[in-house]
């Protein structure tokens, strides 16, 4: 199949509109196809193949933005099958087929029928074919080919990213880069110049450049001063077809600012200048401001003020506000109209931030002379001193001067000054002033041991102006008097051993005193003189505040004496000296060999036998509940009605039995029958146990010289006429038993109940060394031989 169109009908001429295309003479173009064939012959089966195949091709040309009445001729199709009648049917597929590209079957004519953008696509793929109209049988091999939109000057350069805002250092050099800018065309870049582009500047001359092919804007001129001028707007134009007449342009805005750098040294707006400062002004606060001028901006306009010399330089103080570039002037000293009214300042401000290229525009610093007036203002009084301290005696009389304070008028007016006492505390009411003279009193009487400090405060005004007042603070010590007795430091428990040795320290005491150490800090002990010389304790002044009780006697008994009291005499190093009398009070206990206290109460006897203070509130309770029993059984057989014939059963006799051998002191604590054994012994005659009297007998004693003498026949029959005079006897015969021994023998009993009054000159210390089994018997005779000798 041959495609051709009506400038290339012959195929010989196909070269030659091959070269028309490539030098765009023509807008159309034809396609010859070689491809391999196989022929199919009705009844035959013979087959030929080529081994190579061969495409010859051309490009169809569409000239874009057609505007034109009738549809853009495009080219033609030809098959050598076509004989021109008619037979043959030309069939167009592919891009636009059918809508934008149409054909003619007949004729192979195509034809464009919309007017295409080269910017929205470059070319179209077609596919042509011929079949016969009879059989519909193709007539040649289906044959690809490209529509290609050839490209106008339709479209203008454009800068994509515009407007630019760009900065460039003030004072830079001529042909500084500043920007490149960029614009882009749309048309085709490979076919004539409808995208090439050339660059200028419209606006912003003389100061800017712009490099006609690349569209690097530079400085065109030297020194750009931002003092003088800071924004630039700068208009730059891309126009293509190389900057030919007829050729399309774009164009953007470049603003431009030229930043600071530091050309400007500050400068003072003048070279003297004068403040006034009122004389009240405080220490601390600030008394004017002064600001020397800098072009620059930033940290290249930042400075700093100092006062280089003047005689106000140690008086006042000069600091930067960097924000406001303002230097500060404070007060360091207070100001004082009277001795100097007036003080020179020498203030400079210097840049901080130097930039050296431009050091033959400094210097960077400036000096301007400030004078400050001092300002006459009326004053409160000053005081002498900034506080004042005095002293004075506890117990002093009302009226008693503590002191005088003093305050002037500062003024030259020198007024007359009133004193008084800013009473806001109670403290305040404790002391007077004399208006006239400051000087202060008491007004109550003090006592160092309640309150040994007392602050007050002193106003003084003048008496022109009471409105302007000063303070002062007045502190008070009240100094002591020795007027507090000494007395012992604390309620002691002294505490002596039983078996303690003469001269052992039993308790070291001490004093108290409330009077401060100048009154009360030395004290002196003894015993009262004027009591009689204690056989039992001494005392023993150590001279350091401290006194020592030491023991006189080898032995103490708990049975004996429990308690002894001590009188104590106390006296102080005070002028005068005071002294006060205490007593101590000294328990007896058992202590063990190390002399650690065992008991101090004489009823550990019982537990020293065994039984606890558990098994002791047990056996009381067994003797409550008995009683109770016992109480409650009588009341019952007293309100029962008695027989008159009492049973022979009935035995009313209460026979009482002593068998004793001899067991010791627990025996002698439970039964005392030495009555019973020798009436000689009996100190006097006791009631019967088993009732209680409700009278007393006629006669119950006798003289115990009758008793030594007295028959036992004769004791008998007196015990007898006490029983028949007795009223309490019940209405029974009881018997009563007594056993008499004799008079004692005079070589003396070995019997243990009469051990506790006997008297032996034997030492029985030496049981305590026999081990713990004999401890007992070595404190039972250990406490008779206490009591012996007590």
């Amino acid at each position: 199949m041959r495609i051709t169109s009506t400038s290339c009908i012959c195929p010989v001429l196909v070269c030659l509109c091959f070269v028309q295309r490539c030098y765009g003479a023509a807008h159309h173009g034809s396609i010859k196809v070689t491809r391999n064939q196989t022929k199919h012959i009705e009844g035959e089966t013979e087959v030929h193949h080529r081994p190579k195949r061969g495409w010859v091709w051309n490009q169809f040309f569409v000239l874009e933005e057609h505007m034109g009445p009738d549809p853009q001729y495009v080219g033609k199709l030809h098959s050598n099958s076509d004989k021109g009648d008619g037979s043959v049917k030309y069939i167009l597929t592919g891009e636009g087929a059918g809508t934008i590209f149409i054909i003619d079957d007949t004729t192979g004519d195509i034809h464009s029928t919309k007017s295409l953008d080269r910017e929205q696509k470059t070319h179209y793929v077609l596919h042509a074919q011929a079949i016969d109209r009879r059989t519909n049988k193709p007539l040649e091999p289906e044959s690809e080919f490209i529509i290609k939109v050839q490209d106008i000057n339709d479209n203008a350069p454009k800068f994509t990213d515009g407007p630019y805002i760009v900065t460039v250092p003030e004072m830079s050099e001529m042909g500084t880069s500043v920007l490149q800018v960029t614009a882009t065309d749309a048309d085709d870049p490979t076919y004539g110049n409808s995208a090439r582009v050339v660059y200028s500047i419209l606006q912003g001359q003389p100061y800017f450049s712009v490099d006609p092919k690349t569209g690097v804007i530079r400085t065109a001129l030297h020194n750009m001063d931002r003092e003088a001028r800071e924004h630039y707007s700068v208009v730059i134009q891309a126009k293509d077809m190389a900057g030919q007449v007829g050729g399309l342009s774009g164009s953007t805005t470049v603003n431009i600012t030229l930043t600071d750098v530091n050309d400007n040294p500050p400068r003072f707006p003048q070279k003297h200048y004068q403040l006034y400062v009122p004389e009240s002004a405080q220490v601390g606060s600030a008394v004017g401001k002064i600001k020397a001028n800098d072009a620059d901006t930033g940290s290249n306009a930042d400075m700093k003020y100092t006062i280089i010399n003047g005689d106000g330089s140690g008086v006042f103080s000069i600091s930067t506000d960097k924000e406001t570039r303002e230097g500060i002037l404070s007060l360091k000293k207070p100001l004082n109209y009277e001795k100097k009214k007036s003080y020179t300042l020498n203030i400079e401000g210097a840049n901080t931030h130097l930039d050296f290229r431009f050091s033959h525009l400094g210097p960077f610093k400036d000096v301007t002379m400030l004078k400050v007036i001092v300002g006459d203002v009326d004053e409160p009084p000053l005081f002498t001193m900034p506080s004042y301290v005095m002293e004075v005696y506890e117990n002093a009389k009302i009226g008693t001067s503590v002191g005088t304070v003093t305050a002037q008028d500062p003024d030259a007016a020198n007024s007359l000054v009133r004193y008084f006492i800013d009473h806001n505390t109670e403290e305040d009411r404790y002391f007077t002033i004399d208006a006239s003279t400051g000087t202060i009193k008491t007004a109550k009487i003090f006592d160092r041991e309640e309150a040994p400090w007392y602050n007050i405060t002193v106003a003084a005004s003048e008496i022109d102006n009471p409105g302007l007042v000063s303070h002062v603070p007045v502190g008070v010590r009240i100094l002591d008097v020795n007027d507090n007795p000494p007395e012992l430091a604390r309620d002691y428990d002294v505490v002596v051993c039983e078996n303690t040795k003469p001269g052992q320290v039993i308790q070291t005491i001490t004093a108290t005193d409330k009077d401060n150490s100048a009154n009360g800090a030395r004290f002196h002990f003894s015993l009262d003189e004027g009591l009689s010389l204690n056989p039992n304790f001494t005392l023993r002044n150590n001279e350091d505040n401290t006194a020592s009780i030491l023991t006189r006697r080898r032995r103490y008994s708990r049975t004996t004496q429990d308690i002894y009291y001590l009188p104590v005499l106390i006296s102080d190093g005070g002028v005068p000296p005071l002294s006060s009398s205490s007593t101590l009070t000294i328990r007896v206990c058992a202590c063990e060999r190390d002399g650690r206290v065992r008991t101090c109460h004489a009823e550990a006897f019982l537990s020293s036998a065994g039984l606890s203070t558990g098994a002791l509130i047990a056996i009381l309770l067994c003797v409550v509940i008995l009683l109770a029993i016992v109480v409650l059984f009588i009341t019952l057989r007293r309100s029962k009605k008695e027989p008159l014939i009492i049973s022979e059963e009935d035995v009313r006799e209460n026979v009482v039995t002593y068998d004793d051998e001899g067991g010791g002191e627990e025996d002698t604590e439970a039964f005392d029958i030495t009555a019973l054994r020798n009436p000689s012994a009996a100190e006097e005659l006791k009631y019967r146990r088993d009732v209680r009297p409700e009278v007393k007998p006629l006669s119950r004693h006798h003289p115990s010289s009758s008793l030594d003498s007295i028959d036992v026949q004769e004791f008998i029959k007196q015990r007898l006429a006490e029983a028949d005079l007795d009223p309490s006897v019940p209405p029974y015969d009881s018997l009563q038993t007594y056993a008499y021994e004799g008079h004692r023998s005079e070589a003396g009993s070995i019997s243990s109940l009469d051990s506790a009054t006997t008297h032996s000159d034997q030492d029985y210390n030496y049981l305590g060394d026999w081990g713990p089994e004999f401890k007992k018997l070595a404190e039972l005779y250990g406490e008779i031989e206490s009591e012996r000798t007590t």
